[in-house]
C-alpha cells in the first residue's frame, strides 16, 4: 500500500512539473501545506474527523498566508483551531534566511550594483523595490537575531570539532575579492551537532584561524578531543596552538584529491580506488597492513605518489581510534558538505556581495536555519560508544 502510494504521490508530481512552467512553486507549495496540516494534527491530537482520547480540539477552518520565496510567492491556507491556540514556526524560521538574502539583494540595489539584474530578483521576491529605510529595518532585526546566535554561551563540552572554510566573493573599496567562510561544528556528549560559530576573514591563515577558534574558547568552548579538518598550514598550526589537547584528523577526502597532484595526467588505474579501500579498515593494524600491500604493487609505476602518502597517510588515520561505529562521520569533513551545498545555492543569486557584512549576514541566517534542525533531529551519534570505548582503552592500558 506504501509502495502504491508513493509511486501516485511521485507521479503527481512529476505532472505538475511537466504540465506548468510553474511546476516547482506548485510543488513546494503543495509540501508547505501538508506540514501546516501536519502541525495542526499534532497539536490537536487528531486530524480531521478523527475521534481519539488525545483530542485536545478542533479545526475552525483556514486564514490566507502569502509566503514570499525566492521562486515566488506562495499563497498558502493557514488551519485555525477553535481555541487560537494553534501557531506555526514555518514562516518564522523558512522567512529568516529568506529576509537575509532579500536585504543582501536590496542593499546591492541601492549601492548600484548590477541594478539591471539585482532589480527584477528584488521585485520578484517581494512585490516592490527597496527604499534605505525599509533595508535599514530588515538589517536591524536580522543582525540582533544573528548576533545572539553568534555570540551565545557555549554551556556544553563537545568531544568532536569540525572545522572548514569556503570563500565568498565580496566588494571592499570598489574592488572585488575573495574573503574566507570560517565554519565551526560541534558534537556534544548527547550526540547532537551544533553550528558553534560563522565568521568572515580576509583569508585562512594561522591568524585568523586562531582568532577564530579563541573566540570559541572564550565563548566556553571545551572538552574537545577530535578535531577533523584539511591540512591548510595555518589552519593546523591553530588547532596546535589553540587545542593541544585534542587529537588532529586530516580529512581523508582533501587528501585523495591532493594525490591527484602526484599522478601523470592519465593514469586510468585503480590505484587510487585501492588507496581509498584503506579508510574503510575496521582498525589501525588493518589500515597498516593494506597499506604495505599498496605501497609494495604501486610503488614501481608511481614512486612519486607512494613516497609522499607514505609520508603524510598518518594524518588521515587518527579516525581509526575512535568507535567504528563513529568512522564514516569523522574521517573527513563531509558533514558540512550539505551546509556548503546549501550556501552555495544561495549565495550564487548574489555572485558578489557589496560588503562582507552582508556575506556574513546571509551566511549566518542559513547556520542558523540549519542549526534549528539539526536540534531538532534525532541524535547524529550514539556517544554511548564512545564511553564505552574510553573505558575499554583505560583497561587495556591498566
Amino acid at each position: 500500500m506504501t509502495k502504491i502510494k508513493n509511486k501516485t504521490s511521485s507521479s503527481a508530481v512529476k505532472e505538475i512539473l511537466l504540465s506548468s512552467p510553474d511546476g516547482l512553486r506548485e510543488v513546494i507549495r503543495a509540501v508547505m501545506q501538508e506540514v501546516l496540516e501536519a502541525e495542526m494534527d499534532e497539536a490537536l491530537g487528531a486530524s480531521k474527523s478523527e475521534c481519539t482520547p488525545e483530542r485536545v480540539g478542533y479545526r475552525s477552518g483556514y486564514y490566507g498566508r502569502t509566503l514570499v520565496t525566492r521562486i515566488g510567492k506562495l499563497e498558502l491556507r493557514v488551519p485555525q483551531d477553535r481555541a487560537g491556540r494553534f501557531s506555526t514556526e514555518l514562516f518564522e524560521r523558512y522567512q529568516r534566511s529568506e529576509r537575509a538574502l532579500v536585504a543582501t539583494l536590496a542593499e546591492m540595489y541601492v549601492q548600484g550594483v548590477s541594478t539591471r539584474k539585482v532589480r527584477p530578483i528584488t521585485e520578484e521576491l517581494c512585490g516592490h523595490a527597496f527604499s534605505a529605510s525599509s533595508i535599514s529595518a530588515i538589517n536591524k532585526r536580522l543582525d540582533e537575531s544573528l548576533k545572539a546566535f553568534a555570540e551565545r554561551p557555549l554551556h556544553e563540552p563537545f568531544a568532536y570539532l569540525i572545522l572548514d572554510a569556503r570563500y565568498e566573493k565580496v566588494r571592499e573599496a570598489g574592488i572585488v575579492m575573495s574573503q574566507a567562510v570560517l565554519i565551526a561544528v560541534g558534537i556534544d556528549w548527547d550526540g547532537r551537532r551544533q553550528i558553534l560559530a560563522v565568521e568572515m576573514a580576509n583569508r585562512e591563515s594561522r591568524s585568523s584561524w586562531k582568532d577564530f577558534l579563541v573566540g570559541l574558547k572564550a565563548r566556553g568552548l571545551k572538552g574537545v578531543e577530535f578535531v577533523v579538518s584539511d591540512d591548510h598550514a595555518g589552519l593546523v598550526a591553530a588547532i596546535g596552538e589553540v587545542i593541544p589537547e585534542a587529537a588532529w584528523q586530516r580529512c581523508y577526502v582533501h587528501f585523495l584529491r591532493n594525490a591527484l597532484d602526484y599522478l601523470p595526467r592519465k593514469h586510468g588505474d585503480d590505484c587510487l580506488q585501492e588507496l581509498r579501500w584503506i579508510y574503510d579498515r575496521r582498525n589501525l593494524d588493518e589500515a597498516k597492513a593494506d597499506l604495505a600491500a599498496w605501497l609494495a604493487k604501486w610503488s614501481g609505476k608511481y614512486p612519486r605518489l607512494t613516497a609522499w602518502v607514505e609520508d603524510t597517510i598518518e594524518q588521515t588515520l587518527a579516525f581509526l581510534c575512535l568507535p567504528r561505529q563513529h568512522h564514516k562521520h569523522l574521517k573527513s569533513t563531509n558533514m558540512l558538505e550539505r551546509l556548503n551545498e546549501e550556501i552555495r545555492r544561495r549565495t550564487y543569486v548574489v555572485r558578489i556581495f557589496p560588503n562582507s557584512q552582508s556575506c556574513l549576514r546571509l551566511v549566518r541566517a542559513l547556520a542558523v536555519e540549519t542549526n534549528e534542525n539539526w536540534m531538532e533531529a534525532n541524535r547524529y551519534l550514539n556517544m554511548d560508544e564512545l564511553r564505552e570505548h574510553k573505558k575499554l582503552a583505560m583497561r587495556q592500558a591498566a
